[in-house]
């Protein structure tokens, strides 16, 4: 049976209609709308390197992702690809998005790991050094990639939680998964830390190859950046950072 022309209209006319509602909900409002719209009513800050998991409700990410990959779309457009013939670029704004919103942006939409945490029975006080635990990230003045590696010290007391030692690089990685600045990633990094142990002290290190620098720019493929954030008795002993930060360039060489 021949599809009149009017009722093929019709019919593209209600798929297009379906994936409105899909991308923009119910209301016909954009879901990166309704999502900002509870931020900014809870009067909280949704920076580039903030977590938002709290305001996205059960089934919005796919939404969000549906919208997210249909701009993509038309920056696609703009830059002046044709993706409707080009194989390689046919799916690449969902691609994107996926990527963005469900791997190196995820430490944004998703909420922490979850983490055991262990009495120190033993009362341990000794310094302790997790580490290298690769790391992710992106710049968010140009979104290029930061890959790197950390180092943790903790200094416990018998009060500290003691978590596993897996939980270091999920905890670092669901941080780092976002488009940050290296200052301030190792700076939540460390209050994160501090938060769920409560040692006497915390030290974190990381040294990372940024590709603002290597793909662009200066295009300087050597340079790296390194800093450190130091708490509590590493900041207060000299002798133990000193330790500390020996024993880490004992493992960079």
């Amino acid at each position: 049976m021949t599809t009149s022309p009017l009722r093929a209209i019709d019919t593209a006319a209600e798929a297009s209609a379906d994936t409105a509602a899909h991308t923009f909900g119910d209301e016909g409002v954009p879901m990166s709308v309704r999502i900002r719209e509870r931020i900014q009513a809870a009067q909280k800050r949704f920076h580039a390197n903030d977590n938002i998991a709290e305001f996205i409700q059960p089934g919005e990410l796919a939404q969000l992702l549906d919208e997210v990959a249909g701009k993509l779309d038309g920056v696609l457009e703009s830059l002046v690809i044709d993706t409707s013939s080009d194989h390689n670029t046919q799916d690449t704004a969902r691609r994107v998005a996926k990527m963005y919103l469900q791997e190196i942006f995820k430490g944004r939409y998703q909420p922490a790991p979850d983490v055991t945490e262990f009495p120190n029975v033993e009362r341990l006080n000794e310094l302790m050094i997790v580490g290298p635990v690769t790391v992710r990230s992106a710049c968010s003045h140009h979104l290029c990639p930061i890959i790197g590696r950390v180092w943790i010290g903790v200094m416990p007391n018998e009060h500290s939680n003691l978590i596993g030692l897996s939980k270091y690089a999920r905890l670092v990685d669901w941080v780092m998964s976002r488009p940050q600045i290296q200052e301030e990633a190792v700076t939540q990094v460390a209050d994160l830390l501090q938060s769920r142990m409560n040692p006497d002290g915390l030290a974190v290190v990381m040294e990372a190859d940024h590709f603002c620098m290597h793909w662009r720019g200066v295009k300087d493929m050597d340079a790296k950046m390194i800093n450190s954030v130091m708490r509590g008795s590493f900041l207060k002993d000299p002798d133990l950072r000193r330790e500390f930060l020996s024993l880490v360039a004992n493992r960079k060489a």
